[in-house]
């Protein structure tokens, strides 16, 4: 018989595990005593359906009683039950539940959070234990900054040669010239701890998400970034800054900060220092500075080129009166003796340019300082700041350019003036640049103005813009127009005339572009809807809605609305004939627009920004801010019309190669005022305008009026075979590609006049300037021409007042559906109509263009 109870379990159960009875110990010294059997509580039989088998009984000692039982494995712990069964006494291994899970993640969190603290601070402590100030005798001051032509080595400009500075304590400075310097810069100086956290992070904010660069820097903070490192707009730079910033306050007092903060901030004009900002603005030492001539001054930390009360008096008045604001409000003006302060008679400039040149090339400085300055770039004290600046300035366009202007203007008045912008159709580079022969001159009457960013009336060189609108609004470049003259319109007082009173009854707009038509392109921008035109040639010239409010723009245009005319703010059908003003750098840029099939690119002057390293600092490719602003197919059209226009005017280029052109002239009575030239091959775009310092007749040495094929014609073709010289031809389309919408009107079918060969030789405009009355037209040409124009106006008209109902019918319906729709189904426009003007147009006192 076997030693155990084959009815005993052995392993888990379905139902309730019995334990069995505890093993007896005999009497003696370890026999075993006599065995009880248990008496088994179920059959055999049941027990193997419950899948239970008895284990085998302990024995003690020597083998009395019976073994303990074993727990099982794998299965439940006898006398257990339920999910408890099988876990370890007392609780030991219990799940832990979501609240006791968070608990601890916590506790994680905050242990390494504790953890990077500690090794922050022992970073912190080794950095700032190791970062040495340099003491104010041993820095220098004097940084060079250079500039280059595109081929970085050719030196343009070395801006702080001949440093003029002049050391002084601050006692000799006057406390309200110090109090507006706070006042503008840091007015928590002697209270903050050298740095602001605020300004801090918020540079940091805009360079993560790439906003534009800002200062919000202490006092403290500008003079180790002017004094001790560079204008680098980096994390690195901004970290060494906060250091020394934090030290330089804990080493030196407040006041020896603000000193040589004061002797070595730059304010223009080649003066460091504030001792010498005085004698160079007022001609009086710093001790003698009154709060209205140091908030002149304090004005001029910032930007000094674009604040010089000189070159932008009305942008230096408004920030001087905020600075004199400031203050009153930090208690250091009493506010009874601000109301009657006045702006302060400031010096003229002098000849002290910090090496910027005194010719052409010194205003391509200008506008390169204004670049660095601005808010793309936001360096700081760039003349001090010993940048190393690659302009996209190239020496041999530039050379051909001065040239050009020079050999042409031999000999004839002296009282004109001219400007010339090229630019790279493919990155937006300004390659040259000439707005004036003389720059910085000493004496009053010599002009220095830049024209190539002066404001003229651009006549006939606008077209271009029209026809691009009118590509894109159903027409086509072989569409007929009436371009028969004199032609009366509905926004204009006074008729508008051709050139010589050329006439076209059905000039395609191609052969309307070579002509110079006035009335077809009027007469076509007024049924576009002037407002087209517009908004497409500032998308192509890349121009705001609103000329500027500042000294940049003349009093007329300030806050104006931009292509449109002063007076009214309105846009009308002058615009097709150029009637408002742009500037030649937006000439060429627009028309680079055509070049780059459509693709604008924002002009600039700077390539690349370097330190005294060699480390690049900023870099512009022109692909920053491109855009598309006219559909490529509508851009190859526009060029195709142009390109017979430097043929027909004697100004093609030599080896006939390819170009897309547009002359222009603005009308004085029966003088020009102003004469443009401006063209383009794929790589380059050329704006040339002559006029005169005002608003002027305009003649040549022999006494001939000058037209935009003239004088202007001759420096832009000079320029741009000279440029282009040993360069591979670039095509241009031979076609045109867009068909003209069916609806739109030909007037060939109105009128009884032959339409003009296209083969035939297109009437140049010394023509035109020799015919001096109409040509002559049979009378059912004439009646024709008029009948037409009389259908389109009537026609125009209708449609006006067609749209207008269905415009009021779709908004009633859709305020009628607005419960099941938001969205207004759009009212269909089969073809181009006329825009109404919603007030008359008043006439601009020139009568015609050409």
């Amino acid at each position: 018989m076997p030693p155990f109870d084959e009815t005993a379990r052995v392993g888990p159960s379905a139902g309730q595990v019995r334990r069995p009875p505890a093993a007896r110990a005999a009497n003696g010294g370890g026999a075993a005593g006599p065995r009880r059997p248990a008496a088994p509580s179920r059959s055999r039989a049941t027990a193997s359906r419950s899948g239970e088998a008895r284990p085998p009984a302990a024995r003690s000692g020597g083998g009395g009683g019976r073994p303990p039982v074993k727990p099982p494995t794998g299965g439940r712990r006898p006398g257990g039950s339920g999910s408890g069964a099988g876990r370890p006494p007392g609780g030991a291994g219990k799940k832990r539940t979501g609240k006791q899970r968070r608990r601890r993640f916590l506790k994680f969190v905050a242990g390494a959070f504790l953890g990077m603290l500690v090794l922050l601070g022992v970073f912190v402590g080794v950095v700032y234990a190791s970062t040495e100030v340099p003491s104010p005798d041993s820095i220098t001051n004097k940084q060079t900054t250079v500039l280059y032509y595109a081929d970085g080595v050719t030196e343009m400009a070395r801006l702080s040669d001949g440093e003029n500075r002049t050391s002084v304590p601050l006692a000799q400075i006057s406390e309200p010239a110090r109090n507006a310097v706070l006042a503008a810069e840091n007015r928590g100086f002697y209270s903050d701890p050298g740095i602001s956290f605020t300004g801090i992070a918020r540079a940091a904010w805009n360079n993560v998400t790439g906003g534009s660069t800002q200062g919000g820097s202490t006092i403290t903070q500008q003079y180790v970034k002017n004094a001790i490192l560079n204008s680098d707009q980096t994390f690195s730079r901004k970290f060494k800054e906060l250091f020394l910033a934090v030290k330089l306050d804990n080493e030196y007092s407040k006041d020896e900060i603000l000193e040589n903060y004061l002797n070595t901030i730059y304010f223009g004009r080649g003066a460091y220092g504030i001792e010498t900002a005085a004698n160079t603005y007022f001609g009086v030492p710093a001790s003698q500075l009154t709060a209205e001539q140091g908030a002149v001054l304090a004005v001029l930390i910032r930007n000094p080129s674009a604040n010089d009360p000189e070159t932008n008096p009305e942008g230096a008045q408004k920030r001087w009166g905020l600075v004199l604001d400031a203050m009153v409000e930090a208690g250091w003006v009493d506010p009874a003796a601000r109301t009657p302060m006045a702006y302060p008679p400031v010096q003229p400039r002098t000849g002290a340019n910090l090496g910027i040149p005194s010719g052409p090339e010194g205003l391509i400085v200008e506008q390169v300082l204004d670049e660095l300055t601005g808010p793309g770039m936001g360096f700081e004290n760039v003349e001090g700041a010993g940048l190393r600046v690659t302009t996209t300035i190239d020496k041999g366009h530039q050379d051909a350019a001065v040239a050009a202007v020079n050999d042409v203007m031999d000999g004839e008045d002296p009282g004109l003036r001219q400007a010339l912008v090229a630019v790279d159709p493919r990155t937006g580079g300004v390659v040259a640049y000439y707005g004036n022969k003389q720059h910085g001159s000493d004496d009053p009457t010599v002009d220095t103005t830049d024209y190539a960013q002066a404001y003229k009336q651009p006549g006939s060189s606008f077209k271009p813009y029209t026809v691009a609108t009118a590509l894109q609004n159903g027409f086509s470049v072989d569409t007929r127009r009436d371009g028969t003259s004199p032609q009366e319109f509905p926004d204009r007082e006074r008729e508008v005339v051709n050139s010589g009173n050329a006439q076209c009854a059905a000039c395609t707009i191609k052969e309307a572009v070579t002509r110079s038509l006035n009335t077809t392109f009027y007469g076509l921008a007024y049924d576009l809807g002037p407002a087209k035109v517009a908004e497409q040639a500032r998308a192509a010239m890349g121009i705001g809605e609103t000329w500027p409010d500042d000294g940049s723009v003349p009093e007329t245009l300030r806050g104006k609305t931009s292509l449109a005319s002063p007076e009214n703010g309105q846009t009308g059908g002058a615009i097709g004939i150029g009637e408002y003003e742009v500037r030649p750098i937006d000439q060429a840029v627009g028309f680079a627009t055509l070049a780059a099939g459509g693709m604008y690119h924002e002009r600039h002057f700077v390539a690349q920004v370097a330190d005294t390293t060699g480390a690049v600092l900023r870099t512009v490719t022109g692909a920053e801010n491109a855009r598309p602003v006219i559909p490529a197919e509508v851009a190859s059209d526009t060029t195709f019309a142009m390109e017979d226009v430097a043929k027909s005017s004697k100004r093609a280029l030599e080896g006939n190669r390819p170009v897309a052109s547009k002359t222009g002239t603005q009308g004085l009575g029966a003088e020009n005022s102003d004469a443009w030239m401006v063209g383009f091959t794929p790589s380059i775009s050329t704006a040339v305008w002559m006029g005169t310092q005002g608003i002027a007749p305009i003649r040549d040495a022999q006494g001939k009026i000058i037209y935009g094929s003239g004088l202007p014609g001759q420096i832009w073709q000079q320029f741009m075979d000279a440029a282009l010289a040993g360069t591979p031809e670039e095509p241009l389309p031979a076609k045109a590609v867009i068909k003209a919408d069916p609806q739109v009107d030909d007037v060939a079918e109105a009128t009884t006049e032959a339409p003009a060969s296209t083969s035939q030789a297109p009437v140049t405009q010394e023509q035109q300037q020799a015919t001096q009355a109409p040509a002559p037209s049979t009378a059912a040409q004439s009646t024709g021409a008029a009948e037409s124009r009389a259908r389109e106006r009537a026609r125009a008209e209708a449609e006006r007042a067609r749209q207008a109902a269905a415009s009021n019918s779709s908004a009633a319906a859709a305020r009628s559906t607005a419960s099941t729709s938001s969205v207004p189904e759009p009212t269909a426009t089969p073809e181009p109509q006329p825009a109404q003007p919603s007030a008359p147009v008043q006439p601009i006192p020139t009568p015609s263009t050409n």
